[in-house]
């Protein structure tokens, strides 16, 4: 006889890429990303069913938005090809849309769970995910204590800040379906061999439900937190059948358990005592595809030249995490007004190389109002540098600055009072500037208390 299914819950952080941008999507190169301490957590509780009714359905809800509620059948595919995954309804009257990640995920770590026990009856859950407000402007209201807003309106009619909502939503949503369905001795987030299985089955499915495009830097700090990253190779997943095809099933099982050539590397990033991130939400926006794949071809037809950029970019990137660890690990000296100079100098260099790989290629990666806004911030005191972070453009900037309650104080009224009037360049312009509530997270995917969200269950 089975052991009866534990509610389980499970949270990730979002993300930002401090730098290596572009250079992430190549092998040869490296990124480093910061976790960041807004989370998207995932509980997994049984259904209770009538005596003597045997239901195979998963019900997927995410509360702090109207009738948000995806209901899915599933059953085992023939030939090998895994779980197959459909909606029985979506919403309240059909107002929602199918989401691709949900189902993706739902598929990838259901048949998994199948590969590993394929005589085990999947019995019928309830999902709830629920995301802190910093992935969204909406304003929200609270729930009395509940650190969970209800924003009272519609996914549709929500506005995402860009802090990387998919990727930690996929990993924890699979996480926590795992935990629940599985026994520790097969599955455990809290032990090495389960973070590695966690990350590899998150990859392979956010990919596909993405389109395999992408580096998977934010599933990596979606599972390890902040590190630096070297993707896989691509050709790990250009093998594995679509989902329901034969074969499917057993495939992704070697996929996930089988060595994989991703470098995480979480001791090269540390945060220094005295120092802290700080997002700036920009009132503008980019399309980061399109710029992706403009840089691509520029450097595939001027590789020497790209090729000089990457190396200096590559060096900037390795000397910014080097001395990030080495402030880690010398005595906090308050006074010491040049601390941080050096740390300065390397993310200005990297600036530099930045707008070069931006005018070569004709891609406004830090755009001339991102370049003035960026300026603005580093003139004021204890503000040591920033940068455009991910692919660039006018979404948003990411600052190191002393954590110091009035440096951020000041920091926050400058903000309010930035006027982009005098920068003449082509592109939107730059309208409200705020900071975001978030800060540097070095911890990745974790198990939650369920007291946590006692207001939101059902």
């Amino acid at each position: 006889m089975e052991a009866p299914l534990i509610p389980t819950a499970v949270s990730c952080p979002a993300k930002v890429l401090v730098a290596g941008g572009y250079l992430v999507l190549d092998r040869n190169y490296t990124g480093l990303v910061f976790g960041l301490d807004a989370r998207i957590h995932c509980v997994v509780e049984p259904i209770k069913s009538t005596s003597g009714v045997s239901i195979s359905e998963i019900v997927v809800k995410s509360p702090q938005f109207r009738d948000a509620i995806w209901e899915y059948g599933y059953r085992a595919k023939e030939a090998d090809g895994g779980m197959s995954v459909h909606t029985l309804s979506v919403g309240h009257n059909q107002v929602l849309s199918r989401n691709p990640f949900i189902e993706t995920a739902l598929t990838y770590a259901l048949t998994y769970i199948w590969s590993l026990t394929p005589d085990r009856i999947i019995s019928p859950a309830s999902i709830r995910i629920l995301a802190d407000q910093a992935y969204y402007s909406n304003p929200g209201t609270p729930l009395s204590s509940s650190r969970f807003l209800d924003f009272g309106v519609s996914l549709k009619e929500s506005h995402k800040t860009g802090l990387g909502s998919s990727a930690a939503l996929v990993t924890s949503f699979t996480a926590a379906v795992l935990s629940f369905y599985l026994s520790k001795d097969l599955f455990d987030i809290e032990s090495e061999r389960g973070l590695t299985i966690l990350h590899n089955l998150a990859q392979a499915s956010h990919s596909h439900a993405q389109g395999k495009v992408g580096s998977g830097f934010d599933i990596a700090s979606a599972v390890f937190g902040s590190c630096l990253y070297k993707r896989f190779s691509p050709s790990l997943l250009s093998s594995l059948p679509a989902p329901g095809q034969p074969g499917f099933g057993t495939q992704l099982r070697a996929l996930v358990e089988g060595a994989w050539d991703t470098e995480i590397a979480k001791a090269a990033i540390k945060m220094p005592l005295g120092l802290r991130l700080v997002m700036c939400d920009v009132d503008c926006g980019s399309e980061t595809p399109g710029m992706v794949k403009q840089v691509l071809k520029w450097r595939e037809e001027n590789a020497t030249e790209a090729e000089g950029i990457w190396q200096r970019l590559q060096g900037g990137n390795e000397a910014l995490a080097a001395e990030l660890t080495t402030l880690a690990e010398e005595k906090q000296e308050d006074d010491d007004k040049g601390r941080f100079a050096k740390l300065g100098v390397i993310i200005e260099e990297n600036r530099v190389a930045i707008r070069d790989m931006g005018e070569k290629s004709g891609v406004p990666i830090e755009p001339p109002q991102q370049t003035a806004l960026l300026d603005y911030c580093t003139k004021l005191d204890g503000v040591v540098g920033g940068v455009v972070p991910g692919a660039g453009g006018f979404d948003a900037i990411v600052l190191l600055v002393e954590n110091k309650e009035d440096v951020l104080a000041i920091l926050k009224q400058r903000l309010s009072e930035y006027k982009a009037d005098d920068v003449a360049a082509e592109g939107p312009k730059i309208g409200r500037v705020g900071t975001v509530d978030v800060r540097e997270e070095m911890v990745g995917v974790k198990r939650e208390e369920l007291s946590l969200y006692k207001e939101w269950t059902t």
